[in-house]
């Protein structure tokens, strides 16, 4: 997200129509009062040196002017926080036995709970097209943020904002009946994620093909390893374009041969102007396929902007941490 940007401007008139439209301008368009009273100027100057325009014309104007004043201002928004908050229930008292939670619940003893606070005022805005990563030690709350982007988690305070369909490749295989055929589970799991049934059935020869399942396709997936789980999840999900790809950790899915395959795939995608948000434990990876970097630190926003920038700052940090924070995580 980029900083505001203040400009400076000369003293304008103090009258109240002038005031009035300064005030109407910051509303509508977030501005500062030093920005409104750039974009007001800058009108004004046209007024004086061109000939009547059209209301088009005029708006046409505006959002010149408006361009050069917010740089992100022409862009189009993939994803959208505002003062998002999430709580998680965590139970104080520790039940070691049956015995023990039969006998409170008899006497009405409910379990103490409390609560903790996972994310903490986030704030940000995706463009689209734009391919962010996601950073921070373990624990900071990076998988809880992509599951509240895609829905699995309501906010407890602000909004999120998505426009666009979404492909979540997070848990490969949620969704699955492990007593159904992976032919069978490409319907289930293909209308989890918002396929209607005659195109997954149209689709199917597509996927099962991609997958490499060949005759498995038609036992049930209980009997499958895991790396054919994610064979079969990771077909079903990358089935068509989305507006926003959001992957957690899955980049190496099967074997070498299918690794190379989803790895090409995703990328394909990330060429073809989806919206990307990729959590990974490699900072190196993250450099490598991200142009925007997100670090998260104990469920907060620490830092957002250029990914080399983001990653360096990180990595400074990350000089000062515990074992237990960078356990996993590939620095360089």
């Amino acid at each position: 997200m980029n900083q505001e940007k203040i400009i400076s401007s000369k003293k304008s008139p103090s009258n109240s129509s002038y005031n009035n439209a300064k005030l109407k301008i910051m509303e509508k368009y977030n501005l500062s009062s030093e920005e409104a009273e750039k974009v007001i100027m800058s009108l004004k100057n046209k007024e004086l040196t061109s000939k009547p325009k059209t209301t088009l014309q005029q708006h046409a104007d505006v959002d010149s002017i408006m361009s050069n004043i917010i740089p992100d201002y022409n862009k189009q928004i993939s994803i959208e926080l505002t003062d998002v908050d999430l709580f998680f229930d965590v139970t104080e008292d520790k039940i070691d036995t049956l015995k023990e939670s039969v006998i409170r619940t008899l006497k009405r003893n409910k379990h103490k709970k409390g609560q903790f606070h996972v994310l903490k005022n986030i704030n940000f805005k995706i463009y689209k097209g734009e391919k962010v990563g996601i950073i921070g030690y373990n624990g900071a709350g990076k998988s809880t943020l992509l599951n509240l982007i895609t829905g699995i988690y309501p906010p407890d305070n602000g909004e999120v904002r998505t426009y666009g369909k979404i492909s979540p490749l997070l848990s490969l295989g949620a969704g699955f009946d492990y007593n159904y055929t992976g032919r069978e589970n490409i319907i289930l799991n293909g209308a989890v994620l918002g396929y209607e049934k005659d195109f997954l059935e149209s689709k199917i020869d597509e996927i099962i093909e991609f997958s490499e399942l060949g005759k498995f396709i038609d036992i049930p997936i209980k009997n499958y390893s895991s790396g054919m789980l994610a064979k079969l999840g990771f077909s079903i999900a990358t089935l068509v374009n989305p507006d926003i790809l959001i992957i957690d950790e899955i980049l190496g899915v099967g074997d070498v041969n299918f690794q190379k395959k989803s790895s090409d795939k995703i990328k394909s995608m990330m060429d073809g102007g989806t919206t990307v948000i990729l959590v990974s434990h490699s900072i190196p990876q993250i450099r490598l396929l991200c142009d925007k970097a997100i670090w998260i630190d104990h469920g907060k926003v620490r830092e957002i902007g250029e990914v080399n920038k983001v990653c360096d700052n990180y990595l400074k940090d990350a000089e000062k941490a515990t074992n237990k924070q960078l356990a996993q995580i590939q620095l360089k």
